[in-house]
């Protein structure tokens, strides 16, 4: 009998045990993995209220490369617009030391990310992390630079330097706009376009410049997000707005 009881106790340890373990290993808070996917692989839970209500957005930028609030609430304003998040869209910015480079590859941002990022996917809130850096892109070339990238399904960076270096100057475009040009395109990749975890209804990618939209005046037109675009900005008044058939792709995916 003895020998029995205490059997019974020993299964009913390993069976809590592993119950525990598996709770965990499918709790979105103890799993980092959730938000180093590839671009475009959280589309959908980023744009429903399926799985993920509320959403948390953290930017943290390098002492003197901070965006504007100008910026961030326009940033805000297209994720409500186009994002199910019936709990809201929270904003968390914070300052870091800059760490002295002049260049940083993607690899390395994603370094600093691991060091450094607080806010992880949990139950019912979906997490998301962007750099405002100084340096630049290790892509840059003699004729073309890079302003942003999406790196990961819930991570960007953003070469703030480089966009203080292209604007609010004579002939040049107004910071706030570019800023917000430049992380709307980013945050485009992210919620899948083009065809990059939000299908195409229709058939509208750039062949020339694969992930993007062919429409020039579309907001996922490839030059956004490189110099090669500044000069077409420099007499607009307004960000550019996703074209209809980009529209289409988030509705599609759950989005708005």
């Amino acid at each position: 009998m003895k020998h029995r009881f205490l059997f019974t106790l020993f299964s009913l340890i390993i069976f809590l045990g592993c119950s525990k373990e598996n709770s965990e290993n499918n709790d979105n808070t103890l799993n980092k993995n959730n938000n180093r996917e590839t671009v475009g692989f959280s589309a959908n839970d980023l744009l429903s209220d399926a799985l993920f209500k509320s959403m948390v957005i953290e930017v943290v930028y390098v002492e003197g490369y901070e965006p504007s609030q100008a910026t961030i609430t326009n940033f805000v304003s297209f994720l409500t617009d186009r994002t199910f998040k019936p709990n809201g869209i929270l904003v968390e910015k914070r300052a870091i030391p800059s760490r002295g480079n002049d260049v940083y590859s993607i690899a390395a941002i994603a370094d600093i990310e691991r060091e450094l990022r607080q806010n992880y996917n949990s139950e019912d809130q979906i997490a998301v992390w962007v750099l405002f850096t100084d340096g630049r892109s290790d892509q840059d070339s003699s004729t073309n630079s890079v302003l942003g990238t999406a790196y990961w399904n819930t991570s960007f960076v953003i070469f703030e330097e480089t966009i203080q270096e292209l604007s609010n100057s004579t002939f040049e475009p107004d910071r706030t706009l570019l800023e917000t040009t430049v992380i709307n395109h980013e945050f485009g990749h992210i919620l899948g376009l083009t065809d990059l975890g939000s299908p195409m209804v229709e058939d509208h990618e750039d062949l020339a410049h694969p992930k993007h939209c062919d429409v020039e005046t579309c907001l996922m037109f490839w030059a956004i997000e490189s110099s090669a675009g500044i000069d077409a900005m420099v007499n607009m008044s307004s960000v550019p707005q996703l074209d209809v058939q980009c529209i289409a792709d988030l509705r599609a995916n759950g989005g708005k």
